[in-house]
């Protein structure tokens, strides 16, 4: 059975990293989306598209996963054709000093596709597949069982009419 664990975050960036863009050069945008365009066609198929050397493309491709702009390849899953029909954002409130405990829960359930720390009353943002309503009420209470989590509000997504996506554009020296 296919398990969907939300992974532990990756190493700490520099401190500028929210100061400034990665260095990307045209044959790095040209290199992200030809990879766009194939889950992860190889080194060599890549510099005969790009036009460059085999080992340039290696070179780049090894700097680009290195600084973090490509963090992997597909497959990307529909979680959609495994059953997961409901789709559903919560945001939870957590007791003071309870952060990482009530994470590891969050971690330990499958169906938590995505944990983001925001700002304002509540502290975290997840991302949740269920099969049904009943499905994702078990989830609910399997994240309040935890003595950390204070309390949770959801809301259910109807439709996704942009899916989720890095756009290439934001890498385009052009911008908006």
């Amino acid at each position: 059975m296919a398990h969907f664990v939300m992974p532990k975050p990756p190493p700490a960036r520099p401190a500028d990293h929210r100061d400034r863009a990665p260095d990307l050069d045209a044959l790095d945008r040209r290199l992200l989306e030809e990879l766009a365009a194939a889950t992860r066609p190889g080194v060599l198929e890549l510099s005969r598209r790009l036009g460059v050397a085999r080992n340039t493309v290696q070179a780049h491709l090894d700097r680009l996963q290195r600084n973090g702009v490509v963090t992997g390849f597909g497959p990307y899953v529909d979680v959609r054709a495994l059953g997961y029909s409901v789709l559903a954002f919560a945001t939870v409130q957590i007791a003071q000093g309870r952060e990482n405990e009530v994470l590891d829960t969050l971690r330990a359930i499958p169906e938590v596709l995505e944990v983001h720390k925001t700002t304002g009353p509540d502290d975290l943002l997840c991302r949740i597949v269920a099969r049904d309503n009943d499905h994702l009420h078990d989830i609910l209470e399997r994240a309040l069982a935890n003595p950390g989590v204070v309390r949770t509000t959801t809301t259910l997504a109807l439709a996704s009419p942009v899916a989720e996506r890095a756009d290439l554009r934001l890498v385009t020296t052009e911008g908006s």
